[in-house]
């Protein structure tokens, strides 16, 4: 058997860190998947993080997670997104293309803000089962 994957969105690692809801969606994807996230989420709860205790949560996760990160080969999808979707973050974009490069799923509870972008199969926190 398959060992079922997906990427965790900012909001879903974001949560988990500052404990807002137990257990966390974090939590319940890891019984089901392996999970993956990006150098960007990465990038984004760094910025995020309030004070060190905050900061050394997001080290602490990242070490425990696979990341997933850009090279030259992601580029030309890349673009593609970013001419399709000029309204669109900059950030869920960067996470779009390395769901859609990966062929994994995207996990987040901002499903609205990633709707629309051909081929990416996004689940929210209420499709996982506990």
């Amino acid at each position: 058997m398959r060992a079922r994957k997906i990427v965790v969105g900012t909001d879903i690692l974001l949560d988990h860190l500052r404990r807002r809801r137990r257990p966390s969606v974090l939590r319940v994807a890891m019984r089901s998947y392996f999970c993956y996230t990006t150098v960007f989420s990465a990038i984004e709860l760094f910025v995020l993080a309030r004070n060190a205790t905050e900061r050394k949560a997001v080290r602490d996760s990242m070490a425990a997670m696979k990341l997933l990160g850009m090279n030259p080969k992601n580029a030309p999808l890349h673009a593609a997104l970013f001419r399709s979707h000029r309204s669109r973050r900059t950030l869920d974009l960067l996470n779009a293309g390395l769901c859609l490069e990966t062929g994994l799923p995207l996990l987040t509870g901002r499903t609205e803000a990633f709707k629309g972008i051909r081929g990416l199969t996004l689940l929210a926190p209420d499709d996982l089962r506990e």
